[in-house]
Formats: structure tokens, sequence, C-alpha cells
């Protein structure tokens, strides 16, 4: 049988895996809720300036 244990204390994470994740989150990523906050606040601007 496989000692659950045993494979655990034996477990390294992949260094490509922590790269790739330190990569991900350390890029300033744009999502479509932001945009929208964008334009909505550049609207508003833009009619105040009217």
């Amino acid at each position: 049988m496989i000692n659950f244990e045993e494979e655990l204390r034996k477990f390294h994470p992949s260094l490509e895996v922590e790269d790739a994740e330190e990569a991900i989150y350390n890029q300033d990523l744009t999502d479509m809720a932001d945009l929208v906050v964008k334009v909505v606040k550049e609207s508003k601007a833009s009619k105040n300036l009217e």
C-alpha cells in the first residue's frame, strides 16, 4: 500500500510551477471590471468639462 505520510514528506514542488506562479502574480492585469470603471470615470469627467 501507499504510505501517504511518507510520500508527502518526499514531495518537493516543481521549480517551474513556482516560477510560473511568481510571473503570473507579478503581472498587472486589467480585467473587464477595471475597464468598465475606467470608461465610466472618463465619461463622467468629460461630461463635467462640458
